[in-house]
Formats: C-alpha cells, sequence, structure tokens
C-alpha cells in the first residue's frame, strides 16, 4: 500500500523531531530591542559577534551534563533548582545582566526571547535567579543558579522560555544602544491532560496569471493556530483546483511550518505555479500535525485541512470573445445599412433618370 506523500513528509518529520537535538543559544546584537535568537551547534556556545567574549552552558547536574537545553517535565506546585554556567573567554572582567524571560516564535519561524524591559506572562516569571548580575573575571567560570517554581494553578501543556545573559552598551557614535545577549532555551512540561489541537484558518486564493489565460502562477496564504496546550510541529500540502475539482494541481514543495507554542498563530504562503484561468478557484490547505506525549514520543495527529476561493478571471480570452461577439453583431448590421444606403442612392437616380426624362417629354 503506497503512502501519500504529505504523510512520508510528516513521518520524516516526525523521525527527525525525535532525534533532533535543539541547540541552546540564543545570541545577536540588537538596535535598541531584543534580537531574534540564534542558534548554536554546541551546548558551549558563543554568540556569532566579535565582540562578544563569554559562553554559556547548562550545569552539570542531576539533569545531565553538556545539555542541549534545559527540558523539564514537573506538576504544578512542583519546584526544581538549576544553574547556568558563564564562562568569560576574554581578557577583561565581565559584567552581566542574568534573567529569564518567555520565548516566542519569531515571524521568520525562530525562537526568541522577550527583552529584559519587556513583562513575561508564564514561565519566564517561574524562573527565580539568585542574582541579577553576574561577574567573570578573565578566563573564569561562574554559575547562576536558578529556581524553577511551577505555581499550584498551572495549567498543563508545555511552555518556552530562555535565561539570558545580557551586556548592554550604548555607541558612542550615535548612541544607540545594543543588546548584546546569550542564553539557553528552556521547555517546560506540566503535568496533566495533554490536548493537541491545530486549525487551519482564513485560506486565501490570488491568481496572478495576467494576460496569460493557461498559465499563472497562484499564490494560497492559510494561518494555523496552536489551539491546544502542547508544542506542535507539522507538514504542509496545497493543492489548488477549478470549479468541480477540475485539473487540481497540488504544490510541488511546502517549507514545513516551524514549531509552535500553545496559543502561537503562522502565516504561510504557497505559491502554485502554471494554473489556468478556470473562473473560480479553490485552494485547500491540508496539515499533518505532530505532537510529543507525556513519554518523550512524538507521533503524528489526525490531518486538518480548510479551504478557501478565489477568482482567476481569463480576461484576455474575454475581450477576444467580447470582439468577436460584437464582430458577429455588428458586421451583418453594417452590411444591411451599406446596402440599404446604396438601395437609397440607386432609387434616387432612377427617380432624377424618370423626371429628366419626363421633363424631355414636356418640352418636346
Amino acid at each position: 500500500m503506497s503512502m501519500h506523500p504529505l504523510a512520508r513528509r510528516a513521518s520524516a518529520a516526525v523521525a527527525l523531531v525525535a532525534a533532533l537535538v535543539t541547540a541552546p543559544a540564543l545570541a545577536g546584537p540588537a538596535l535598541a530591542a531584543a534580537p531574534e535568537a540564534q542558534t548554536a551547534s554546541s551546548p558551549h556556545s558563543a554568540a556569532a559577534v566579535d565582540d562578544v567574549t563569554w559562553t554559556v552552558r547548562t550545569e552539570s547536574n542531576r539533569f545531565g551534563s553538556d545539555r542541549p537545553g534545559y527540558d523539564y517535565t514537573l506538576s504544578p506546585g512542583e519546584t526544581i533548582t538549576d544553574g547556568i554556567v558563564v564562562t568569560n573567554r576574554g581578557d577583561e572582567q565581565l559584567e552581566l545582566g542574568v534573567y529569564a524571560a518567555d520565548g516566542f516564535t519569531t515571524d521568520a519561524g525562530g525562537f526568541d526571547l522577550l527583552p529584559a524591559g519587556e513583562k513575561s506572562a508564564t514561565l519566564g516569571t517561574w524562573v527565580h535567579l539568585d542574582d541579577a548580575t553576574v561577574t567573570v573575571a578573565p578566563g573564569a567560570s561562574v554559575t547562576v543558579p536558578f529556581t524553577v517554581v511551577v505555581p499550584e494553578n498551572a495549567t498543563p501543556g508545555d511552555y518556552g522560555a530562555g535565561v539570558v545573559t545580557s551586556m548592554a552598551t550604548a555607541q558612542a557614535s550615535d548612541g544607540v544602544s545594543v543588546d548584546r545577549r546569550l542564553g539557553i532555551r528552556m521547555r517546560l512540561r506540566v503535568d496533566g491532560e495533554l490536548a493537541p489541537a491545530l486549525t487551519v484558518q482564513d485560506v486565501r486564493v490570488d491568481w496572478a496569471g495576467g494576460l496569460n489565460p493557461f498559465a499563472g502562477d497562484t499564490r494560497v496564504e492559510f494561518t494555523l493556530h496552536n489551539a491546544g496546550n502542547t508544542a506542535l510541529t507539522s507538514v504542509a500540502g496545497v493543492s489548488v483546483a477549478g470549479p468541480f475539482g477540475m485539473l487540481g494541481t497540488d504544490a510541488a514543495e511546502v517549507a514545513d511550518p516551524p514549531e509552535l507554542l500553545p496559543g502561537e498563530s503562522w502565516t504561510q504562503e504557497v505559491t502554485v505555479p502554471g494554473i489556468a484561468a478556470l473562473v473560480l478557484l479553490t485552494a485547500t490547505a491540508t496539515v499533518i500535525p505532530a505532537s510529543t506525549d507525556a513519554a518523550g514520543t512524538t507521533s503524528s495527529l489526525a490531518p486538518v485541512a480548510a479551504s478557501g476561493t478565489g477568482w482567476a478571471v481569463p480576461w484576455l480570452v474575454i475581450a477576444v470573445l467580447v470582439l468577436i461577439a460584437a464582430a458577429i453583431v455588428l458586421v451583418p448590421r453594417l452590411r444591411r445599412r451599406r446596402a440599404e444606403a446604396q438601395k437609397a442612392r440607386e432609387d434616387a437616380r432612377v427617380e432624377e433618370a424618370v423626371a429628366a426624362a419626363l421633363a424631355g417629354a414636356r418640352e418636346s
């Protein structure tokens, strides 16, 4: 029995998620704002800018050593302690801020953390650091302990945050503040009933064939919304067809949406080329979500789909048909008028000839 291509992609994505080690570092400069999170390939992660001279890693303890990130499953009311290790690779003493912040999916599909000036609402507020700053001598490493306290009334499900080290400086040339951040991602699952749910919304269709009625690009846009309480990955497929499913075409390649935390939405755009102007097009977005259960097993969920319609009017064909119709109506009418005018001229000539003949007869 063959497997649908979308189902094969979903199976591959599940295998990838199960094997993937998420890189923990969140680094990069920003101008008067938080930078988008950058990932590095090692737990001993350094920022991607030359003037950041420190690295961070998870503390080696009962949770493990050289962990790619902080990953916990806790019950409401439970408390655990952990730590972040900061190492100064430079030649000067470092004074760094240390804080925890909620995480979110960026418009580019990456993972980022709220800047220090923005208030967290969930996991970022449950992480309590022993110190808000850390001083690290050249070549030294310092462990900053923190405690994660899950509220008694915490809702079951997945939460994302991170522990960040930060150095904000003011540039002498223009006075713009630059916040260099390096941190480690934190994932927390609160024990309880898990209810993964993904919806597909707002499917929009825009045909851009122009004057070519036989092959035009069709832009399909749709929004995914994580309506459940677990983080979800997914694979998507898009198809476009004319009335009654006529000349249906599947998008050759659709980029996988990013992982969405509970409550997050993601708008995706897909271009399907070679679509004829079939007057009314129907696009269908089909998405197979995947979720990780309490045992750590990632599995695909039931596909979800939604459809939308858009016009694909063959204006050139319509213009040609209008001209043909006009010719069919007007040409006979013009011929008839021409014949009537010619007959009128002939009748007038005959009448003149008769009148002239009668006048000659009277004179004679």
